[in-house]
């Protein structure tokens, strides 16, 4: 089933305003927040993609990665994390201080019939890596194990009830204003929303009950990612102290290797074929290595100089989907740069028959036409 359009689940333009999509998010949290619809099936998986919607289009980054490429952006198999499952209520929960301003979004609208006070679940930091792949990996797609060192905690670590918010993660504030006692929650600064605080710590551990270990992770790339492109692997970066905490995620930035003899432009490859004099009169058989494997093609005799063989479905797959991309071969006749006496003979003497002679016709194309087309 295909994905609603982020930019039609909060009801706002692709032109929207960093502010315009807080406030349309926001809108949209407060109508289909469980509290206010409990047991509401539809109304919670309303809320899960409106706050998946927020999620990508309030980053700049991942904004410009959905304009550019849609959902597919994010769809690979450890690609993204969205799209039904890849964001639990926590999640979702920890976009509030920043929508709602203050820790929880029950205790600043009134707790929407008592279920407003949640305690927030402490999130680790996001780690990052850049994986490197040829042209042929990223052709086929690949599974890569990187090996990370990321903080995780520590065996024997305990933790008890922080005794400045009892576990709620939440510290309730009461002001007077000119409309009557106002109560508000805000993140309890002794835990940080986590509800606990460390009891006791193993040696080796640091101030928050964690220690470094390495971790050999695999990472799923699908076919046709291109450079720049940023894969999350959730819940492989670093661990935080507290046991209903989650850990944070794995961000891979993707770089492309350069190949010694194919140059990539999009989902097209292109190639420069060398055939000598002789080859380009007489015609010839040529073996090509492609990025999915070795392919012949036939050089017609008489063939000029220039001249682009293209390959239906040999370049790269769209990360769109969109298709396969073409295998693009030009043609380039070498032209010998020293000759022996007898070979230079016959030229001379070939150089006025009419064969030899340049004598285009309608169907062969200038360079300018073959450019046109090539990008056509």
């Amino acid at each position: 089933m295909a994905k609603q359009d982020f930019y039609e689940v909060l009801g706002i333009s692709k032109s929207a305003s960093k502010a315009e999509i807080k406030k349309a998010y926001r809108k949209m949290a407060i109508k289909y927040h469980p509290d206010k619809n409990p047991d509401d099936k539809v109304a919670e998986e309303n809320f899960k993609k409106a706050a998946e919607a927020y999620e990508v289009l309030s980053d700049e980054n991942k904004k410009a990665r959905y304009d550019q490429y849609g959902h597919a952006a994010f769809d690979g198999p450890q690609g993204g994390g969205f799209g039904g499952g890849g964001m639990n209520m926590d999640d979702i929960f920890s976009q509030f201080g920043d929508i709602f301003g203050g820790g929880g979004f029950g205790g600043g609208f009134g707790g929407f019939g008592g279920g407003g006070q949640r305690q927030a679940r402490v999130k680790g930091s996001n780690m990052r890596i850049r994986v490197k792949l040829t042209l042929e990996e990223i052709a086929k797609g690949i599974e890569k194990k990187v090996k990370v060192r990321r903080k995780v905690q520590a065996n024997g670590v305990t933790y008890k009830t922080c005794t400045t918010c009892n576990g709620s993660g939440q510290q309730m504030r009461v002001t007077n204003t000119i409309l009557g006692r106002m109560q508000t929650a805000t993140t309890c600064g002794m835990c940080s929303g986590a509800g606990e605080i460390m009891n006791s710590k193993p040696n080796g551990a640091d101030a928050q009950g964690l220690i470094i270990e390495e971790e050999t992770v695999s990472i799923n790339i699908p076919a046709g990612v291109t450079e720049g492109v940023q894969l999350k692997v959730g819940g492989k970066g670093n661990e935080a102290p507290g046991k209903n905490s989650i850990a944070g995620d794995l961000l891979v930035l993707i770089e492309e290797i350069p190949h010694e003899t194919l140059k990539r432009e999009g989902t097209n490859i292109h190639y420069d074929l060398y055939v000598n004099f002789s080859e380009a009169v007489l015609g010839t058989s040529k073996e090509v290595e492609t990025v999915t494997g070795k392919v012949k093609i036939k050089i017609e005799a008489g063939t000029q100089s220039g001249k682009i063989l293209r390959l239906k479905g040999k370049g790269l797959p769209s990360i769109e989907r969109y298709g396969t991309g073409d295998f693009l071969i030009h043609i380039n006749v070498w032209t010998p740069q020293e000759l022996n006496k007898e070979q230079r003979q016959f030229f001379e003497k070939m150089s006025e028959n009419e064969n030899f002679v340049p004598n285009p016709n309608k169907s062969d194309k200038s360079f300018f036409e073959k450019v046109k087309d090539m990008f056509s």
